[in-house]
C-alpha cells in the first residue's frame, strides 16, 4: 500500500515498483489507510510522515497495534530525521529518504519483506546520535537494567546489531549459523520490547555498550 497526501508521489511510486511489487491500495493519509486496510490487506505500507487528518507516526503507531501488522516502510526527508525516530519508537521496520534511488527503494522493500531491516547506517548513526545525546540519567538505568536480562551471547549480538551489521556480518564476525543469529535477535527483541533495530541500538548506546 502506497500512503501520501500527494497524488503525484503515489502516482510515480506506483509505475516505479510495479514491475517487482502488487500494488493493492493507495491512501492519502494515515486514516485512509487503516480504514482500506480493512478491507485490503497487504504485507508492507509504504508511510510518508507529513500528512493532513492522520499523519504517519500516529497511524504506523496504529497498524503496529493490530494483531497481525503488515510491515511499514517510513517516507521522510534528511531534515525531519527527529520524525523518524518517533515512527521507529512506534514500531516501523524501517525508513527511506524521498531522494533514494528506485533500486535501492526495490532493494529496501525485498529486505523488509525477508525480515531485514531498511535502516542506511549512516542515517541511522546520526538518529541514535540524536537520542543518545538527550537522554537522561534515568534513561540510561533502564537501558542497563535492560538490557542486563541479556545473555552474554546475545548481548554480542545485540553490540553487532549497533553497529548496523547484517545478519550474514553478525554470524560471520560471531563465529555462529545465520539461522542461530535470527534467533538471537528474536529473543532479543523479547527481551527488550524492541520491535525493530534501531530501537535495540538506541538502547545498547543507551546503556553505554555501543
Amino acid at each position: 500500500m502506497l500512503v501520501d497526501d500527494d497524488p503525484l508521489v503515489r502516482s510515480g511510486l506506483r509505475l516505479m515498483l510495479g514491475g517487482s511489487f502488487d500494488v493493492v491500495a493507495e491512501a492519502g493519509d494515515g486514516r485512509e489507510a487503516l480504514e482500506r486496510y480493512e478491507t485490503d490487506p497487504v504485507d508492507l505500507v509504504l508511510m510518508d510522515l507529513r500528512m493532513p487528518v492522520l499523519d504517519g507516526i500516529a497511524a504506523t503507531g496504529e497498524f503496529k497495534g493490530l494483531p497481525d501488522p503488515p510491515a511499514v516502510i517510513v517516507l521522510t526527508t534528511f531534515d525531519a530525521d527527529d520524525y523518524v525516530v518517533r515512527a521507529l519508537a512506534v514500531g516501523a521496520d524501517g525508513f527511506l529518504l524521498k531522494d533514494t534511488p528506485p533500486r535501492d527503494i526495490v532493494t529496501a522493500i525485498d529486505n523488509v519483506l525477508s525480515g531485514q531491516p531498511a535502516l542506511s547506517p549512516s542515517v541511522t548513526a546520526a538518529l541514535i546520535k540524536q537520542v543518545v545525546d538527550g537522554r537522561g540519567d534515568d534513561r540510561a538505568d533502564r537501558a542497563e537494567k535492560a538490557v542486563g536480562d541479556l545473555t552474554e551471547r546475545e548481548r554480542d549480538v545485540a553490540v553487532c546489531l549497533a553497529k548496523g551489521a547484517s545478519n550474514a556480518e553478525i554470524a560471520a564476525e560471531l563465529f555462529m549459523s545465520v539461522p542461530t543469529v535470527k534467533a538471537h535477535i528474536s529473543h532479543i527483541f523479547a527481551k527488550l520490547g524492541a520491535s525493530n533495530r534501531v530501537q535495540v541500538a538506541i538502547l545498547m548506546h543507551d546503556a553505554g555498550l555501543a
